[in-house]
C-alpha cells in the first residue's frame, strides 16, 4: 500500500502501532486458548481483536491484510456459534496467519515482506480444517435471509442509533464502511439525519455531523454487531436496542410494513424530507449536538521520540534551575528566594509528571515471549509452560525497549539447555510440564527481572572444564560458583557439543551481558542440580532523571541514588579511634559495616573532624559509606561517561552541578562488591576471590564485633550464588 499526504501516513502510522499491540495480545490469547480450549470468553476476545485487524484495515486501505484477516475471523465465528473445534492444529495455523498479518503491517515501511506463497497455503489449510468453501471464505457474510431462508424464529430487529464523534473523520475512520458491514449482516434500513450540519460559515470540513437511525433485522447477536463499531465505540455515541420479539399483534404487523417499506425500491427523497425527519431536539447550537462529547479523549498516543525529548529539556531545565538555587542561595533578596523556591517546586513536579509518562508495564514484554516458549516447545519436542509474576512492574521505556533481547537469549538457553526431555523428567520424578517463570520486582531504585526453569541446572564442573581448555583459567585456580557462571557470559563460550540452531556458537549470553551491563545493570546466575537455573538481571528503574543526595568527599563532589540511601549518622574521630581499624560501627544496636571512601578514592587530603555515614540499603544488606559533608537533595540528571568508562562499574554516571562542577552518580551496590573483593586481594594477595576467602573476611570482622558473624553474611550469599 502507498500513502499520499502526510494525514494519509500519520493514519497509517497509527494504525499500524494499534495492529502491532493487538498482534502481541493475539498472540497471548491464542496461547491462553491452547490451553484452555473450551473457555468462550477467549474465543470472542480473539475474533473480536481479528475483526478489529480487519476493520480497521480496511478503513485505511490495507485491503490485502483485512480480505486475508476476514478468513481467520469466519474460523472463529465458527468456534463461537459451536460448529468448530479449537484445536492445537488451529491454533498453530492462526499463529502463522499472526506472522503473515504482521509482515502485512510492516510492509508499507519497509520492515518486513509477505510470502505470498506461505499465505495462500495457510488459506488453504484453513479452508481444509473448518471445511469452509473457498468463494464463502473469502467473501463477506451472506445477508441473514441467504443463510437461513428468509425469516426465521431466531431472527431479531434492533434498532441501531450511530452518531460519530467530531474526532471520526481525523482518525482516518469511514462512518459509511460500518453502515456497509451492517448491511451484510442482514436486512438494514438507515436513515441519515443532516439536523447537526451547522450554517456554512461554521463549517469545519474535517469534522462528521452527520448520525444515523437504522432499523436492522439479522440472526446476529448484539456483540456481533457491536463488533462492526469496536474500532471507534470510543470516539461516537452509539446505541443498540432490540426491538421486543412478542409485543401485541398490531406492533409485529405495522413494524414489518415498516422494515418492508424501507426495504422496497427507495422513493425520490429531497434534502428538505431529509432534514424534516431529522433528529432536531439533539440540535441545540450551530454546529453542534447535544449529544456531542468534548474534544478531548481518554489517552493520547504520543511517538516516543517526542518524550525522550521533552525528558532532555526537562533536564536542561532541573541543570538550569540548581544554578539559579546556587545563585538564590548566596542573595540577600528575599523576593529572589521566594521566586527560585516556587520555581524548584515546579520544576519538582514538571520532572516527575515527565518521568511518569515514560514508565511503561512490563507486562507487555513479558506476553510477547509467550509465543518464542510455544514455537521452541513444539519444535525441541519438550512439554513447557511461561509463568509470569509481577507484570505490573513499571520501568523506563528506554530500559524495556532493551530487554528484548537479552531476555529472548536467557529462554532461549534455558529451553535448550535447561529444561530436559520428557523421558529424562519421567525417569528423575519431575511433573511432566516443565516451566520457565518471567517475574520482575522493584528493588530501591532497580528493578530486578528474573529468568528461572525448573530444568537441570548449570553443570559447574563442566562449565569449569571448558574455562580451562580456553585458557580462561588454570587448573589449580581455586574458584567460587559466582566466578565459574561468570564464564558463561564471555564472548564465544559454549559448553554445546554441537552447534544447533538454537545455541552452541557462544554468542546469546555474550549479548545478554553486553545489553545489560550498557543499561548500567548488573547479572547474577544462581543454579543447583537438578533443581534448575535462575538468572537475575537488576536494572535502573530510569535512565534520565533521579532524586540524589549531594555529597563531598576532600575536593569531590559525588552523587548517592536517594531510593537506596536509609539514614545518615556521624562518625566523630574519636569513635573511628575506638574501632581499631575495624569499618563498623554500632547503628541503634546493629553493628553496620562501612566503607571509607576517603580511602577507596585515594583523597590525599585531611579528613574533618567529624564525618558523615550514609547508611544504603543493598543486595548484600546494610552499609554504610563514610563521607565528609552531606550537602542536601538534589535533582540529578543522569548523563553517560563515554565509552572510555564504560568499565567503571562503581559510577552508574556522572551530573552536572549548579556552579558547573561534575559530579560523579556512584552505584552503592557494586561499590560495596567492589570493596569487599579489593579487601581481600589486599590481604591475600592473589586473584581470584573464592567463597571461603568471604566466608573468613565475614567470621573474622563478625567476631570483633561479637555479632556472632552477622557482618558479611550478605556477600557471602552473594559469593555462594
Amino acid at each position: 500500500m502507498t500513502t499520499g499526504g502526510g494525514a494519509e501516513q500519520q493514519f497509517s502510522h497509527a494504525f499500524r502501532e494499534e495492529a502491532r499491540e493487538l498482534l502481541v495480545e493475539l498472540e497471548s490469547v491464542l496461547l491462553e486458548l491452547n490451553e484452555r480450549r473450551e473457555d468462550g470468553e477467549l474465543v470472542g476476545r480473539v475474533f473480536r481483536g481479528l475483526h478489529t485487524i480487519k476493520g480497521s484495515g480496511a478503513m485505511f486501505g490495507f485491503e490485502d491484510l483485512a480480505t486475508f484477516t476476514h478468513n481467520l475471523e469466519n474460523a472463529f465465528d465458527e468456534v463461537r456459534k459451536g460448529r468448530l473445534e479449537v484445536t492445537p492444529a488451529l491454533v498453530d495455523l492462526t499463529l502463522s496467519a499472526l506472522d503473515q498479518i504482521r509482515a502485512m503491517v510492516e510492509e508499507g515501511e519497509g520492515e518486513s515482506a509477505v510470502d505470498a506463497a506461505a499465505c495462500t497455503e495457510i488459506l488453504a489449510r484453513l479452508r481444509a480444517l473448518t471445511g469452509i468453501a473457498e468463494n464463502a471464505a473469502s467473501q463477506p457474510a451472506p445477508p441473514a435471509e441467504a443463510r437461513a431462508g428468509g425469516e426465521d424464529a431466531c431472527e431479531q430487529v434492533w434498532r441501531i442509533h450511530f452518531a460519530p464523534g467530531p474526532d471520526l473523520l481525523r482518525n482516518g475512520a469511514d462512518p459509511l464502511l460500518l453502515v456497509r458491514e451492517l448491511a451484510e449482516m442482514g436486512r438494514l434500513t438507515a436513515e441519515a439525519s443532516m439536523a447537526g450540519i451547522p450554517p456554512l460559515e461554521a463549517l469545519e470540513p474535517e469534522r462528521c455531523y452527520v448520525s444515523w437511525e437504522m432499523v436492522l433485522a439479522t440472526t446476529a447477536s448484539e456483540d456481533r454487531i457491536r463488533d462492526v463499531f469496536i474500532f471507534v465505540e470510543d470516539i461516537c455515541e452509539l446505541t443498540i436496542a432490540p426491538v421486543p420479539r412478542e409485543p401485541a399483534p398490531s406492533a409485529v404487523a405495522e413494524e414489518r410494513q415498516a422494515i418492508a417499506e424501507k426495504t422496497a425500491a427507495p422513493k425520490p427523497t429531497c434534502a428538505g424530507d431529509l432534514i424534516a425527519r431529522g433528529l432536531d431536539e439533539k440540535r441545540k447550537s450551530p454546529g453542534r449536538r447535544a449529544t456531542d462529547q468534548p474534544d478531548n479523549a481518554a489517552s493520547l498516543r504520543v511517538p516516543a521520540a517526542r518524550l525522550d525529548q521533552l525528558v532532555d529539556l526537562v533536564g536542561e531545565m532541573v541543570t538550569v534551575q540548581a544554578r539559579l538555587s546556587a545563585i538564590a542561595a548566596r542573595s540577600a533578596d528575599g523576593e529572589v528566594l521566594e521566586v527560585t523556591e516556587e520555581i524548584e517546586r515546579l520544576t519538582s513536579a514538571l520532572r516527575e509528571n515527565s518521568m511518569t509518562l515514560r514508565m511503561v508495564p512490563i507486562r507487555a514484554t513479558f506476553e510477547r515471549f509467550r509465543r518464542l516458549v510455544h514455537d521452541l516447545a513444539r519444535d525441541l519436542g519438550k512439554n513447557v509452560e511461561l509463568t509470569i509474576e509481577g507484570a505490573e512492574t513499571e520501568l523506563d521505556k528506554t530500559v524495556i525497549d532493551q530487554l528484548g533481547d537479552p531476555l529472548m537469549h536467557l529462554i532461549r538457553n534455558s529451553m535448550d539447555h535447561g529444561i530436559e526431555s520428557p523421558e529424562q523428567r519421567a525417569t528423575e520424578g519431575k511433573r511432566p510440564m516443565a516451566r520457565i517463570h518471567l517475574s520482575a520486582r522493584h528493588s530501591g531504585a532497580s528493578v530486578l527481572i528474573g529468568v528461572s526453569d525448573d530444568g537441570a541446572g548449570i553443570n559447574a564442573e563442566a562449565v569449569r572444564a571448558r574455562a580451562i581448555e580456553r585458557g580462561l583459567t588454570t587448573a589449580d585456580a581455586p574458584l567460587s560458583e559466582a566466578e565459574i557462571y561468570s564464564f558463561l557470559f564471555q564472548p564465544g563460550f559454549s559448553t554445546a557439543q554441537q552447534v544447533t540452531d538454537l545455541s552452541g556458537r557462544g554468542v546469546g549470553m555474550d549479548v545478554v551481558r553486553q545489553r545489560v551491563e550498557s543499561l548500567r545493570g548488573s547479572i547474577d546466575v544462581a543454579s543447583q542440580p537438578g533443581a534448575g537455573t535462575t538468572v537475575t538481571l537488576r536494572l535502573p528503574l530510569t535512565l534520565a532523571i533521579i532524586d540524589g543526595l549531594l555529597v563531598t568527599v576532600g575536593e569531590a563532589f559525588f552523587v548517592l541514588p536517594l531510593a537506596s540511601t536509609l539514614e545518615c549518622i556521624e562518625l566523630t574521630r574519636e569513635e573511628s579511634e575506638q574501632a581499631t581499624g575495624k569499618h563498623v560501627a554500632n547503628v541503634r544496636g546493629e553493628i553496620v559495616p562501612y566503607i571509607r571512601l576517603r580511602q577507596y578514592f585515594h583523597v590525599q587530603t585531611a579528613a574533618p573532624e567529624r564525618e558523615q555515614i550514609m547508611v544504603v540499603e543493598c543486595e548484600d544488606g546494610r552499609c554504610g559509606l563514610v563521607v565528609d559533608q552531606v550537602l542536601g537533595d538534589c535533582q540529578t540528571v543522569i548523563r553517560n561517561l563515554g565509552r572510555l568508562y564504560r568499565h567503571v562499574q562503581v559510577v552508574s554516571g556522572a551530573t552536572i552541578l549548579g556552579n558547573g562542577v561534575v559530579a560523579l552518580i556512584l552505584d552503592p551496590q557494586r561499590l560495596v562488591q567492589d570493596a569487599i573483593r579489593a579487601k581481600m586481594q589486599r590481604e591475600r594477595g592473589r586473584l581470584p576471590i573464592t567463597a571461603r576467602d568471604y566466608e573468613n573476611v565475614r567470621q573474622r570482622d563478625g567476631a570483633a564485633e561479637g555479632n556472632g558473624g552477622k557482618v558479611g553474611a550478605g556477600a557471602r550469599a552473594s559469593a555462594s550464588r
